[in-house]
């Protein structure tokens, strides 16, 4: 019995080991199936990365590796001159030293650090030397180097080059800069350089860091003509990035040299007749638009703009007496000068002739205001004597009788509110009608309206560049020319000249009016013989109580054969025969006395 019992459990174990062999096999054979497809798959990802590297993106990662090698050293291009009429240099370039960041040479930490040490050095803030890095392309990545400053101080440039080997990835090139011989002069025409822009790098995307355009002026119009093309200079560096070997060399390419209309000499007479003032001077050629002069008081030197403007460099240019204002595109009151488009109005609307003639008194009344002369009246006269004697209840009464709407449309058809010349902050003058000022300022029109507009007061406005264009259509006889800065322009401009319509007959009444201003007006400082005999209009503009009025003038020269137009305005300079007219009569000996030799 027993031994029954033995054999049976003898089967029993010997059936539990085969089972669990067979167990043990097949968790063998699932481990050798998981392990064998692990390495297949570790495998196929190093076999398909290695692909992807070598075949994939081999030109691109071998592209990596030789700019890792190869160091590419950008040359800055020179600008271009700018120059006068004349060839004289109103901008060009100068010898200097700008300091730049080659990123990859240290860790996005170790550049913090070394921002703390450049910073007393240069005078920047170690968190703008932080900020020129991360807004580069690439980067703390990029394989160009970064521009810190395009122009360090010679203290800076010796402390740099003392501490030399404690400066990893920082280094000094050579290259130049832009230099205003002549300071401010003429800067709201010349503008300003700095740095490309977000918006100007992706505009253009061969830009390198650091790339110089225009940002303002001629230097922004014409930057395609002056920037040139930038080269680069491709070293072999070592580990450390210490050059070893000179590979080649890409030329820069100079810019272009660009030539203004301006005349040098008669600008400096315009700015220096300011004498710091605020106002402005427009000068131009009465035939072509060519601009002579455009001189905007106080003003600023660009060439600060050539290194690091802080934050109080600018605050004081929008400040204050507002130097980066370009007033010689801002509108004024044109006071009494506006009577030109008043009497060429008056004459073409049809309700007046050049022999017309108006009772003028010490005022006239409309609802229950009186509007005053300046003066106590001056009888019975007609176009010619109330433009020498600027007389307001003249064209009080012209005013009236033409209407605002016709005083609008010659204001404009003469170049008023229609001017531009494509500078920065450029505004436009305006002449308002009745639903300009509904329209504006949800006010109904009132006769006393019409009588501040047909003397150029009110809600009238001119830019001084206006004024000028106005002077020279009555000048070469009733053409609008089309003002330009860019001697290239010049043939052109004079082509595109419109006619104004003005009949001859009204023009000359008003070529003589202006003549008799200086003849014998109030204009008659320019009639000292100092110069040929001139055609103008002085004015002084009302600009709220208690303050002095601007000072107005515009005129063309000589009267017999005009080639010259000029507009000044002076802000609360008083009289315009007082203030502005000696400005314009600087800029007349200037041309004159020149072309006599």
């Amino acid at each position: 019995m027993a031994i029954g019992i033995s054999r049976s459990s003898n089967k029993r174990s010997s059936h539990t080991s085969l089972v669990k062999g067979a167990a043990g096999r097949e968790k063998l054979m699932w481990r050798s199936a998981i392990f064998m497809f692990g390495i297949t798959t570790f495998m196929g990802v190093c076999v398909f990365r290695l692909a992807q590297l070598q075949i994939v993106q081999g030109h691109r990662n071998y592209v990596l590796a030789e700019q890792n090698r190869v160091r590419p050293i950008p040359l800055p291009a020179d600008r271009g001159n700018i120059r006068d009429r004349n060839g004289k240099l109103l901008a060009t370039n100068q010898l200097s030293h700008g300091l730049y960041l080659w990123p990859r040479q240290q860790s996005p930490e170790e550049w913090k650090q070394t921002a703390d040490r450049l910073s007393p050095i240069l005078g920047i803030p170690a968190t703008e030397i932080i900020s020129k890095i991360e807004a580069a392309k690439g980067g703390y990545n990029s394989v160009m180097p970064v521009p810190i400053s395009q122009q360090i101080s010679p203290t800076a440039f010796v402390a740099l080059a003392e501490q030399e080997d404690q400066f990893h990835g920082v280094e000094v090139f050579a290259g130049s800069t832009r230099s205003y011989p002549n300071k401010g002069l003429a800067a709201h025409v010349l503008g300003y350089i700095g740095e490309a822009r977000e918006d100007d790098m992706k505009a253009n995307p061969d830009y390198p860091n650091g790339m110089i355009v225009g940002q303002m002026g001629v230097e922004r119009l014409a930057n395609a003509q002056l920037e040139g093309k930038w080269g680069s200079r491709r070293v072999e560096v070592d580990a450390g990035g210490k050059e070893t070997r000179f590979l080649g060399i890409e030329q820069a390419v100079g810019g272009t040299d660009v030539k203004l209309t301006l005349d040098l000499d008669m600008q400096k007479a315009a700015e220096k007749a300011l004498g710091g003032r605020r106002g402005a001077v427009v000068a131009m050629n009465v035939n072509t638009g060519a601009v002579l002069v455009l001189a905007s008081s106080p003003t600023f030197d660009p060439g600060v703009f050539t290194g690091r403007v802080s934050d109080a460099d600018w605050k004081r240019l929008q400040e204050g007496d507002q130097p980066f204002l370009n007033r010689a595109l801002q509108g004024y009151p044109p006071g009494s000068t506006f009577k030109i488009v008043t009497a060429a109005a008056g004459i073409e609307s049809g309700n007046f002739t050049p022999n017309s003639t108006i009772m003028t008194s010490s005022f006239i009344s409309l609802g229950g205001i009186q509007f005053w002369e300046h003066s106590g009246g001056y009888g019975v006269i007609g176009f010619h004597d109330a433009l020498a004697f600027s007389s307001n209840t003249f064209f009080y009464q012209v005013g009236l009788k033409t209407g605002p709407e016709e005083i609008s449309k010659w204001g404009s058809k003469l170049g008023i509110g229609t001017t531009t010349l494509g500078l920065e902050g450029e505004s436009h003058g305006a002449i308002p009608t009745p639903e300009n000022k509904e329209k504006l300022y949800g006010e109904p029109w009132y006769g006393g309206d019409t009588v501040s507009t047909s003397i150029g007061q009110g809600l009238v406005q001119a830019t001084p560049m206006e004024l000028a264009v106005m002077t020279a259509a009555i000048a070469n006889n009733g053409w609008h020319v089309h003002p330009h800065l860019l001697m290239s322009e010049t043939a052109a401009a004079e082509k595109k000249k419109t006619a104004t319509g003005l009949a001859p007959e009204t023009l000359k009444v008003i070529q003589e009016g202006l003549v008799a201003v200086v003849q014998r007006g109030t204009g008659q400082r320019l009639n000292d013989g100092s110069i040929p005999l001139t055609a103008g209009k002085t004015g002084t503009s009302e600009v709220g109580p208690g303050r002095t009025p601007n000072a107005m003038y515009v005129g063309y020269g000589p009267a017999s054969k005009p080639e010259i137009a000029i507009a000044v305005a002076i802000e609360n300079g008083g009289y315009g025969g007082v203030a502005a007219l000696p400005v314009a009569h600087e800029i007349y000996k200037v041309y004159f006395n020149r072309n006599k030799k």
